[in-house]
């Protein structure tokens, strides 16, 4: 049997994770922050003279292609083929592909030369990448006909998890599908709230496995400390404060009586 996301989040905090970020430069600190409230231990590096040595002694290595130039591509793809060699679990998050040719041709390249354990995209970005025509505009979602049968098609593909992101969110290994229904609208008024998930994420298939359900769990202990941070939020500015104080002071006992996940 597979564990409880409060028991999941409950190793994520005792094992500090390292995960190491190649990530656009909108959203690094917010990244590297989520990441320590979650309990993990982060660490930004792009040089590609550092990145082999750090992705193979990391837990995990996001990468993130939002504000992408051919220095930190050729970086992530040195990254992500060292952390292949060191069997550390690599996550992919796409942003923005569909929007221009050159993410998209990045995108590919990257899921060409490196083994994603996991994509995690917006619904649009995912159905862009699962050959489904996803709509995105600039690095946002606009439009995708069904998110959960997109993320389907591109885990039998991939072999990969694939997280598709969005009001609802679904997480497809090559067995299954997972739905979640935890978050609030706020997460829309913040930039970088999805770049802060895939950090999540990496935490937690650091120190509990790829799998569905680490993915899954690591969304939902996401959007269950936005609920609470929205409740004490005034808008956009307090909510960006109030979810990593959510983040880092979320007990078991919250995430299990809020979880929504089937």
């Amino acid at each position: 049997m597979e564990p409880t996301v409060s028991a999941m989040m409950a190793k994520v905090r005792q094992t500090n994770p390292l995960v190491h970020h190649i990530t656009n430069y909108v959203t690094v600190n917010d990244c590297a922050n989520i990441c320590i409230c979650a309990g993990g231990a982060p660490v930004m590096t792009d040089a590609a003279e550092d990145v082999p040595d750090m992705a193979a002694h990391a837990s995990a290595v996001v990468l993130n292609i939002g504000t992408l130039n051919a220095r930190t591509v050729d970086s992530m793809v040195l990254a992500g083929k060292a952390a292949n060699r060191a069997h550390v679990p690599v996550v992919l998050d796409p942003v923005g592909v569909g929007a221009t040719p050159y993410r998209t041709a990045t995108a590919e390249r990257i899921l060409r030369e490196v083994n994603a354990a996991v994509i995690k995209g917006n619904a649009g970005e995912i159905s862009v990448l699962a050959g489904l025509g996803g709509a995105v505009r600039g690095v946002d979602s606009a439009g995708a006909g069904d998110p959960g049968a997109a993320a389907r098609k591109l885990a039998a593909r991939t072999g990969t998890v694939v997280a598709a992101t969005g009001p609802v969110d679904y997480v497809a290994d090559t067995q299954h599908i997972l739905t979640l229904r935890n978050g609030c609208n706020l997460l829309e008024k913040v930039s970088g709230t999805g770049c802060m998930v895939a950090s999540v994420v990496g935490c937690y298939v650091g120190a509990c496995g790829v799998s569905a359900d680490s993915v899954a769990a690591a969304i939902s202990v996401f959007n269950i400390a936005a609920e609470l941070a929205n409740v004490k939020a005034d808008g956009p500015g307090t909510f960006r404060v109030r979810l990593l104080d959510a983040m880092n002071n979320l007990t078991g006992e919250q995430v299990d009586a809020r979880l929504r996940m089937a």
